[in-house]
């Protein structure tokens, strides 16, 4: 029975693409991709994901059955079991780099979120070397440097990569997980937005968490008066700012 064999396809590929005269980078452009994506193909560390298979097949004038064998069958049938063998082995391949991905993605926000951990909980240190009080962090910048970390953790680490489908099927502007609610007027999450939405939000909070202690020492070393005075219009400018940001986003990428 035909199982798949990355090398033997990726040679084949490689064959077929200097046949018809085009370079790794002609090539993945005209799939929309890096010509990374195109070089792991062709060194055999990777498979072409599904949904490219029949574009791909097209450009190099070949079957899909040819392109997931590695070799042309003009001389040569398969029987459907051997077909099912081969795109099921792709598609487990297609799971597999994309599990792989989620999961180096998932490590990175950990990563970042205790850097940025580290960086507050260094600026709190250096604050209170500079004979401010934990009264007064914990009035001036504490609440924003809780509810920074909480989400910026949230968007990061413990949301969900992907909603239900039902969410692409209909117009929700509302979403929930445990004890996080969050709804957004104008916007309809869906699996096109939502990605972005995670990563605006991430970024925000963290970018938030850390640089916010620092600006309260700017401006305190400039007036204690100015601060006092922008505080409470800087704290809701912080959410307010975070929520402007996302109905934007998540208009842009329905």
């Amino acid at each position: 029975m035909q199982k798949l064999d990355n090398e033997k396809c990726g040679a084949f590929i490689a064959l077929r693409r200097k046949e018809k005269g085009m370079t790794q980078k002609e090539l993945a452009q005209k799939l929309m991709l890096s010509d990374k994506a195109v070089s792991k193909w062709e060194c055999g560390l990777s498979m072409p994901d599904v949904s490219l298979l029949v574009p791909l097949s097209e450009l190099l004038d070949v079957t899909t059955t040819e392109l997931l064998c590695g070799e042309q069958m003009t001389m040569k049938t398969m029987d459907i079991r051997e077909v099912e063998t081969l795109v099921s082995g792709t598609i487990g391949l297609s799971d597999q780099e994309e599990l792989g991905r989620k999961q180096r993605h998932k490590k990175h926000n950990i990563a970042l979120f205790f850097a940025c951990l580290l960086a507050v909980g260094l600026e709190c240190l250096l604050l209170l070397k500079l004979d401010y009080t934990v009264n007064q962090l914990s009035l001036n910048i504490g609440t924003v440097e809780l509810l920074s970390l909480i989400f910026g953790a949230w968007f990061g680490i413990f949301a969900k990569d992907k909603l239900p489908d039902y969410y692409d099927a209909n117009k929700i502007s509302s979403y929930s997980d445990g004890i996080f609610r969050m709804h957004i007027p104008g916007v309809h999450f869906n699996n096109s937005n939502w990605p972005h939405i995670l990563s605006l939000g991430r970024i925000w909070m963290l970018a938030t968490a850390v640089g916010f202690p620092l600006f309260y020492l700017l401006v305190n070393q400039i007036s204690v008066s100015i601060w006092e005075m922008i505080r409470l219009p800087l704290q809701l400018f912080t959410f307010l700012g975070l929520a402007v940001a996302l109905i934007i986003v998540g208009r842009k990428y329905v």
